[in-house]
C-alpha cells in the first residue's frame, strides 16, 4: 500500500481505505474462486494495483466520463481506476460469470456506486463509451473487433477516444497491423522496478 501512496500522494481519505480494503477482499475471494495467480498475491499492489493504475498516469478522466473494461477478470484495471475516479462511471465485462461475482461483491464492499459489472462477451454490449480499458486480454488486432461500435463521437478528455491497453513485450511488432493511430507510453519511466520494466499503457484513437 505504500507503494501506491508514493506514487499517488493526494487520495482522499475514502480512497486511501478503500485500497487498503483490497488487498484483504481479493485474499477473501481468491481462496473461494481463483481470479487471482496465488503467487502473486504477495506482490498485489505492484502487480494488480499500481499496474491498473497506469492508466491513470496517462490519462485524467474528467468527471462525467464512462469506461468499458473488456475481459476485466477479477475487476482490473476497473476497479482501481474507479476508486481513483469516483466521478466516473465504469462497466466490468467478463465472461467468465465467478469471476464477475467477485467484481460484484468487492465493488459492493468498497461502497462503488460508478462501478457496475456484467456476465457477458465484449460483442454483446451494445453502449458507447469514451474508453475502453483492458489488461493483456490478447493481441491488439484480436482486441480491435470487439470494441467495433462502442465509441461515443464527442471528445471530452485530454486524449481522444479510443481504447487504453495494459500490455508488456514487443508492441511495436503487435501494433504493425493496427491503421488507427496509437502511442506507447512506457511504465518504466513513471514506475520504477524489474516488473514494470517491459510494461506500457497503449493509447489507441478509435472513431465510432
Amino acid at each position: 500500500m505504500e507503494l501506491i501512496l508514493k506514487h499517488f500522494p493526494d487520495l482522499t481519505d475514502l480512497q486511501r481505505s478503500q485500497l487498503e480494503q483490497l488487498k484483504g477482499l481479493y485474499e477473501h475471494w481468491n481462496a473461494q474462486i481463483n481470479v487471482i495467480s496465488r503467487k502473486d498475491m504477495d506482490e498485489f499492489y505492484e502487480r494488480h494495483v499500481l499496474h491498473s493504475l497506469g492508466i491513470a498516469k496517462v490519462m485524467t478522466f474528467v468527471p462525467g466520463s464512462t469506461v468499458l473494461d473488456i475481459g476485466t477478470g477479477g475487476g482490473f484495471p476497473g476497479i482501481p481506476l474507479a476508486i481513483l475516479f469516483p466521478e466516473v462511471q465504469f462497466h466490468l465485462v467478463d465472461s467468465i460469470g465467478k469471476k464477475i461475482k467477485v467484481v460484484k461483491e468487492v465493488a459492493e464492499a468498497l461502497g462503488l456506486k460508478n462501478v457496475r459489472a456484467t456476465h457477458a462477451r465484449a460483442e454483446e454490449i451494445k453502449e458507447q463509451f469514451d474508453f475502453i480499458v483492458s489488461r493483456a486480454v490478447t493481441a491488439m488486432p484480436a482486441f480491435l473487433p470487439w470494441t467495433k461500435g462502442k465509441f461515443l463521437s464527442e471528445n471530452k478528455n485530454p486524449l481522444p477516444n479510443g481504447i487504453l491497453y495494459l500490455k508488456g513485450g514487443d508492441l511495436k511488432e503487435e501494433l504493425a497491423p493496427v491503421k488507427q493511430p496509437s502511442t506507447i507510453y512506457s511504465l518504466q519511466t513513471i514506475f520504477p522496478g524489474e516488473f514494470f520494466e517491459t510494461k506500457a499503457v497503449v493509447h489507441v484513437t478509435m472513431r465510432s
